[in-house]
């Protein structure tokens, strides 16, 4: 359900509902070719591949009608490897704006890719487009997804579904003059589909055509049923629906804001309210457009005025002055000047051209009653299909179509084998006729060990044995699978095929990247379809995601990146309230990663990861995200913990060996300090007893002398004596 705006003017709802009606019926028969091919083509790829008048013929022969499928699996395999793995999408802005608003817009598409199971939606888009010729995916804004707020996301359609100009040549259907959608409904489910239009849906009317056409292939055995077979019902239980799309030249203006450097594009309802939204001119240079900034600026030059105040006061009473003089001063007016858009675009302040620009109209109809209609933000159909062989019409060929005529040998062949085993182990008897009974003859000749008499003068029974088949229709059963798979750009290898596979690792995986070489080739019709389908959904999800919204989105590695869009900050610095991450303006380029969706050898790629990370080119975050281990968060949490005790744990190695170093040192020291105090000491000693040893001998040599001069004196003494004796006789006489 699309979003629905007020009808657009000039648009007169009964002349648009007859003329979309009109135009469907014509588009409807001109296609009515196409669309019996397609059906032949899903019914031959379901298993519905022998018309009723080719089993009639096999069953008068008492043959069956096998079917030996080989599209079915063919397909699952080319669908299996073009989808094996997401799309991705580069995001690069346009102009020269904030490149993570950019990063933020790759993972918008990510998102909506997962809120739409994108996954199946490619898929089924793939599976058609092998199939009918054209995989078709439409882009929309659901109004109620998102609790209200909101979601763009993306839906395949079936090409039953949708009528395209028979004119167009673009592939991608953008020279097409209008592109219709249309299917029958219940009442019930318009209603539910458009409730806010209960009362126009119950009262519209149309005819019902279910748009069946017939193949003429047989429904006896497989009883595939598709939308347009639901059978015939009262004109009262369905009504056709119809979304038609097509192209107008609107009137517009660009603007630029030189102060802002914002440029944007403006209708004339947008224009009316743009010229009259309020600016305020800063000293007669900033321009300001948001008043809680005008407000935060009156406030600061209000708390300025009050410090020169307060400062004048303090120097007056320093001074001995008057301070009520200063307190009565007047406050100076604000150099602020309100004006409105209109003045800065009179002022060339804003640059303003008018032009004219390519958007999509969509009208959406029940029956005969009109519902709304709306213009979408784009230039480029919501319609994006996925064609295969393009033969410059919108009525490409599939692969199916192209390979009916082998799968129909490889039935016929298979049938032929069946049939020849039959006869093979049914052994035909030819009897002259009227020699025996036939009835009692077939049931004796039923019986084993039973002998059966017989007249031969009446002639003998010759037993018939068929011809052997020759070897070469088996061979050529088998390279019919292969010109199948071939068609559809596969091989045995690719399909795990372990007979054709070569006898080393290496050659093996160079094969199967040669391999992918043809398939890519339809691989570059899926990823033009894919980029149109981002550059459709990045201007419906500006229009859409106006306000803030928080989104999370699930990595390959299955980590969790949770965004925000329009979030509101203040500047703590100048205090303006800045927008984070405001998609709301800007205009981007879309690449789409090229080979992105298609399977890789796990093995082969870990390898070259590997040997990157050895060579220290990557770290091991990359690694792991080319491996299957689930918790790839857990794991790189762990290791982190990991390497951060480890690095604890050198740290504390290092401070230990520093440490023991350290005490070595001091104990070294403390052993010399020792022996220095011990040598100190016993030189101490030494000296001690030096000292003694000289004062004893000083005290000796005196002793001495004190004792020699006694010795002297009383010598002396004596002789003095002995001289002053009688006769002055000497002692010695």
């Amino acid at each position: 359900m699309a979003m629905a705006e007020p009808n657009i003017k000039g648009v007169d709802p009964k002349k648009l509902v007859d003329e979309t009606q009109s135009l469907y019926q014509r588009y409807s028969t001109q296609r009515d070719t196409w669309a019996r091919h397609v059906k032949e083509d899903r019914e031959f790829r379901l298993g519905r591949q022998w018309t009723k008048e080719q089993e009639d013929i096999l069953k008068g022969r008492g043959q069956a009608a096998v079917v030996v499928n080989r599209i079915h699996p063919a397909v699952e395999s080319a669908k299996a490897m073009i989808t094996a793995n997401r799309p991705s999408f580069r995001v690069a802005p346009r102009e020269d704006s904030d490149n993570r608003v950019a990063q933020v817009m790759s993972a918008l598409l990510a998102y909506m890719y997962d809120i739409s199971d994108g996954r199946t939606v490619i898929r089924t888009a793939v599976d058609d487009y092998y199939v009918a010729g054209m995989g078709l995916i439409q882009v929309y804004q659901d109004p109620l997804a998102d609790m209200g707020k909101g979601e763009v996301k993306i839906k395949d359609i079936d090409p039953m579904d949708v009528y395209i100009d028979p004119n167009s040549r673009d592939r991608l259907f953008d020279d097409a003059e209008n592109i219709i959608v249309s299917r029958l409904f219940t009442k019930s489910q318009a209603k539910r589909l458009y409730p806010m239009y209960k009362d126009a849906i119950e009262n519209a009317s149309s005819d019902i055509d279910f748009n069946a056409p017939e193949t003429g292939r047989s429904n006896d055995n497989y009883s595939a049923q598709f939308p347009e077979d639901v059978g015939t019902v009262s004109e009262q239980d369905y009504i056709r629906g119809y979304e038609r799309y097509y192209k107008l030249r609107i009137p517009k203006r660009r603007v630029y804001e030189s102060f802002s450097g914002d440029e944007k594009l403006l209708d004339e309802s947008e224009w009316e309210q743009y010229i009259q939204q309020p600016a305020w001119i800063v000293n007669g240079e900033q321009i300001l457009t948001d008043e809680e900034q005008v407000q935060q600026l009156l406030q600061q030059m209000q708390q300025q005025y009050e410090q020169q105040k307060m400062m004048q006061v303090q120097q007056l009473v320093e001074q001995g002055g008057d301070p009520n003089t200063a307190i009565q001063a007047p406050p100076p007016k604000p150099p602020i000047e309100q004006v409105t858009f209109e003045y800065l675009i009179d002022k060339k302040v804003i640059q303003v051209v008018k032009i004219t620009v390519e958007r999509v109209k969509m009208c959406a109809m029940m029956g005969d009653a009109y519902l709304y209609s709306r213009i979408l933000p784009t230039d480029k159909y919501p319609i994006v299909p996925m064609v295969n062989m393009h033969t410059r019409t919108p009525y490409p060929t599939s692969d199916v179509r192209m390979v009916k005529g082998m799968q129909e040998y490889i039935n016929k062949t298979r049938s032929l084998i069946i049939a020849h085993a039959t006869t093979s182990t049914n052994t035909k008897i030819l009897v002259p006729e009227g020699s025996v009974d036939m009835t009692e003859f077939e049931a004796k000749w039923a019986q084993p060990g039973v002998a059966i008499p017989y007249d031969p003068t009446d002639g003998a029974p010759v037993t018939v044995q068929p011809s052997p088949l020759p070897n070469e229709l088996y061979s050529n059963e088998q390279s019919a699978k292969n010109d199948i798979d071939h068609q559809l750009g596969l091989y045995e290898m690719m399909m795990g095929n372990s007979s054709v596979a070569p006898q080393t690792y290496k050659a093996t995986i160079s094969l199967d990247e040669f391999g992918q070489r043809k398939i890519k080739s339809k691989l570059a019709d899926v990823e033009a379809a894919l980029t149109r389908v981002a550059q459709v959904a990045i201007p419906m999800m500006q229009q859409l995601f106006t306000g803030e919204k928080v989104f999370r989105v699930i990595q390959p590695n299955n980590s969790l990146s949770e965004y925000v869009l329009n979030k509101k900050l203040v500047d703590d610095k100048t205090g303006e309230i800045e927008i984070f991450n405001d998609i709301t303006v800007g205009m981007y380029d879309v690449v789409y990663i090229s080979g992105s969706t298609l399977p890789t050898n796990r093995y082969a790629e870990l390898e070259f990861y590997m040997d990157a990370y050895q060579k220290g080119l990557i770290d091991r975050v990359e690694v792991l995200k080319k491996t299957e281990v689930f918790d790839i968060e857990g794991v790189m949490q762990r290791q982190d913990e990991i390497a951060q005790l480890q690095q604890a744990l050198q740290q504390a190695q290092e401070q230990i060996k520093e440490l023991s170093g350290d005490l070595q040192t001091r104990d070294r020291e403390a052993v010399s300090l020792r022996k220095k105090v011990e040598v100190e000491k016993f030189k101490s000693d030494l000296d001690g007893v030096s000292n003694k040893a000289k004062a004893a001998g000083t005290l000796f040599g005196k002793r001495l002398d004190d004792t020699l001069a006694s010795e002297k004196r009383d010598i002396s003494s004596r002789l003095k004596e002995m001289s002053l004796t009688p006769g002055g006789k000497s002692g010695s006489e």
